[in-house]
């Protein structure tokens, strides 16, 4: 059962402070900390896929070259800002979703923690599959496809470094996010307001939206791109209806 012991708003309020606290104290400690590792972050992870000894690409066995130029004053210091934020973000994300779980879980029945502390846990490990897929699959291989694409012989392709690095932010976070989807799908499962019978049914539905999403993500809106980012969209909703499936069995069992 919920916790017996009453609290007022402010005592609300006071712990919602002293959480925010703590995950702005880890998360600027990770700013700090990854900030003087700005070799590191950017020439072995954040520039890694812009190389031809990439792993994916030597994988493929991909003929890959790209040169990165930076064509504005302030850009490369603004950037590194840029990226050492988002960097202490995804590596503060399971500490983040660890003090949110502590704030509201005072407020949950026993079955209801069980379950709700297990979709937590799971949305870390989503959160990092996502980034990784992102990170390692579909970014590489639209650098490989954009670089070696050109309308003439004679235009060369050179890309500038705040575009590279906006593709890659926003390739990188949006899969991170968009791979929660089933650890809201099994919440919800396990609450009985969805079903795998009702997914399956909406499949041309989720076709559609994936490929507005792809398109949202990908705003270049070419063929490749949309294919390359729309797969691994599709597949995490056939497998969101796998995990509604094994919800059901589980309930059933008990």
């Amino acid at each position: 059962m919920a916790s017996t012991g009453e609290m007022t708003f402010w005592d609300h309020l006071e712990d919602l402070r002293k959480c925010i606290f703590r995950v702005l104290g880890v998360f600027a400690t990770a700013v700090v900390v990854l900030f003087f590792f700005k070799n590191f972050l950017f020439d072995s992870l954040i520039l890694a896929p812009s190389k031809p000894d990439f792993f994916l690409y030597q994988l493929l066995g991909a003929d890959f070259t790209m040169t990165l130029v930076n064509i504005e004053v302030a850009a490369q210091f603004l950037i590194h800002i840029r990226i050492t934020l988002i960097c202490a973000l995804i590596v503060t994300f399971p500490v983040i979703v660890y003090e949110l779980w502590r704030f509201i879980a005072p407020a949950l029945y026993d079955s209801e923690k069980k379950l709700v502390k297990g979709a937590f846990a799971f949305a870390s490990v989503l959160f990092y599959l996502g980034v990784a897929v992102g990170y390692a699959l579909v970014f590489p291989l639209m650098l490989n496809f954009f670089s070696g694409y050109q309308v003439s012989p004679e235009i060369a392709n050179t890309f500038s470094l705040t575009s590279y690095i906006s593709l890659f932010t926003s390739l990188v976070l949006t899969f991170g996010i968009v791979f929660e989807f089933p650890t809201v799908v099994a919440v919800l499962s396990s609450m009985g307001l969805l079903t795998r019978e009702s997914l399956s049914s909406y499949r041309k539905h989720a076709v559609c939206a994936v490929l507005i999403l792809a398109a949202v993500i990908t705003p270049s809106g070419d063929p490749f791109s949309l294919l390359v980012v729309s797969v691994p969209l599709y597949l995490l909703y056939e497998f969101s209806i796998l995990i509604c499936r094994r919800r059901a069995q589980n309930i059933e069992e008990e």
